[in-house]
C-alpha cells in the first residue's frame, strides 16, 4: 500500500514537519510497542490502538526511515541501516532494534500475511540502504582520488607559469578540493566512530533479548512447577472427598445406634412396667408368700437386666460422643484444608494471569 505523499520528520527531535523530500514507498497498520528502558525484558505499549507505520524515502539525503505517527506523537522514527535485523517471534509479532534511538520496536499485526509483507519489506529497504552506503563511499574515494590529482596538476601548473589569471581560479580550485578531502577524512572517522558506537549498543540490545529470553523459560518453568503442584493439590482434594464420605457413612452408623437406643429404652419401659405389675400382685396376693419370693427374685434378674441395659445405654451414648467429637474434628481439618486450598488456587489465578499478560505482550 502507497499513499500520495509524507511528513518529514526530524530524527533529532521527532517534530513532524511538511515536505516533499520524502515519500512513503510502503504502509501498513499495527500496534507498537517498546522494550522496557529499565528491565530492558517487558515490552511497554506505544499505541493504544493500531496505528499506521510507512517505509519512507528520503530523495535527498538517499536514505529510507520507518515512521509511525500516533495522533501528533511520533512514537517511531528508526532509520534504516545494513546492520539491523527484522525477528519474527511470533505468527503475527516481529521486532528489530535501533540502536540510534537505543531501543528495540515490536509490532503485532492482525495476520500472518501482513506480518511476512512487513518482514519481506525490511530485507528490501535494508539491502537498498547497503548500496546506497557503498555508492557514497565508492563517491567520498573517488573525489579524494580527484582532489589528491588536481593538487598535483596544480603544483606542475605553478612550477611551469607563475602568472595569469587561469592559475589563481586553478588555485583555488585546489584549495577547495583539499578542504573538501579533509572534511571527508574527518566525515569517515566520524562515521568509524558512530560505527563503533552502534555495535557496542546493537550488542546491549542483543543481551538485553537474551535476557529476556531467558526469562520466559523462568516463566515456564514456574508453570510447570504451579501445575505439579495443581495436580497435587487435586489429589488432596480427592482424598479429602473420601475422607467425607467416610464421615457421612459415620453418620449413617449413628443413626443406626440412636435407633438402637431407641429400641433398648422402649424394651426397658416394658420391663418397668412389668415390675410394677409384679409388684402389684405381690401386694394383692400375700398369701402367695412362695409365688412371692419367686416374683422377687424375678425381679431382682429384671432390675439386672435394667441395670445392664442402662450400661448399654451409657456405652451407646459414649459411642455416639467419640464419633460426634470424630466428625468435628474431621470437620475442622476439611476446613482448613480448603482454605489453603482457595489460597493457592488464587495465587494459581494471579499467576496464570501474568502468563497470559506475558504471552500477550509477545
Amino acid at each position: 500500500m502507497a499513499a500520495a505523499g509524507g511528513p518529514d520528520l526530524s530524527p533529532v527531535s521527532g517534530e513532524v514537519e511538511p515536505g516533499a523530500r520524502e515519500q512513503p514507498i510502503f504502509t501498513t497498520r499495527a500496534h507498537v510497542f517498546q522494550i522496557d528502558p529499565n528491565t530492558k525484558k517487558n515490552w511497554v505499549p506505544a499505541s493504544k490502538q493500531a496505528v499506521t507505520v510507512s517505509y519512507f524515502y528520503d530523495v535527498t539525503r538517499n536514505s529510507y526511515r520507518i515512521i509511525s505517527v500516533d495522533g501528533a506523537k511520533v512514537i517511531i522514527n528508526s532509520t534504516i541501516t545494513p546492520n539491523m535485523t527484522f525477528t519474527k517471534t511470533s505468527q503475527k509479532f516481529g521486532q528489530w532494534a535501533d540502536s540510534r534511538a537505543n531501543t528495540v520496536f515490536g509490532l503485532g499485526f492482525s495476520s500472518e500475511q501482513q506480518l511476512t509483507k512487513f518482514a519481506e519489506k525490511f530485507l528490501e529497504v535494508k539491502e537498498a540502504a547497503r548500496l546506497a552506503r557503498d555508492k557514497s563511499q565508492e563517491k567520498i574515494e573517488t573525489s579524494s582520488n580527484h582532489s589528491q590529482a588536481s593538487s598535483i596538476n596544480g603544483t606542475d601548473d605553478e612550477k611551469a607559469s607563475h602568472a595569469g589569471p587561469a592559475d589563481t581560479h586553478l588555485k583555488s580550485e585546489n584549495d577547495k578540493l583539499k578542504i573538501a578531502l579533509t572534511q571527508s577524512a574527518a566525515n569517515v572517522k566520524k562515521w568509524e566512530v558512530e560505527l563503533q558506537t552502534l555495535r557496542e549498543s546493537n550488542a546491549r540490545l542483543t543481551a538485553a533479548l537474551q535476557e529476556s529470553a531467558a526469562s520466559a523459560e523462568q516463566w515456564k518453568r514456574q508453570f510447570s512447577v504451579c501445575r505439579d503442584e495443581n495436580d497435587r493439590l487435586r489429589h488432596k482434594i480427592d482424598e479429602l472427598e473420601e475422607q467425607c464420605s467416610e464421615i457421612n457413612r459415620e453418620k449413617e452408623k449413628n443413626t443406626q445406634l440412636k435407633r438402637r437406643i431407641e429400641e433398648l429404652e422402649s424394651e426397658l419401659r416394658e420391663k418397668e412396667t412389668e415390675l410394677k405389675d409384679l409388684r402389684k400382685q405381690s401386694e394383692i396376693i400375700p398369701q402367695l408368700m412362695s409365688e412371692c419370693e419367686y416374683v422377687s427374685e424375678k425381679l431382682e434378674a429384671a432390675e439386672r437386666d435394667n441395670q445392664n441395659l442402662e450400661d448399654k445405654v451409657r456405652s451407646l451414648k459414649t459411642d455416639i460422643e467419640e464419633s460426634k467429637y470424630r466428625q468435628r474434628h474431621l470437620k475442622v481439618e476439611l476446613k482448613n484444608f480448603l482454605e489453603v486450598l482457595d489460597g493457592k488456587i488464587d495465587d494459581l489465578h494471579d499467576f496464570r494471569r501474568g502468563l497470559s499478560k506475558l504471552g500477550t505482550d509477545n
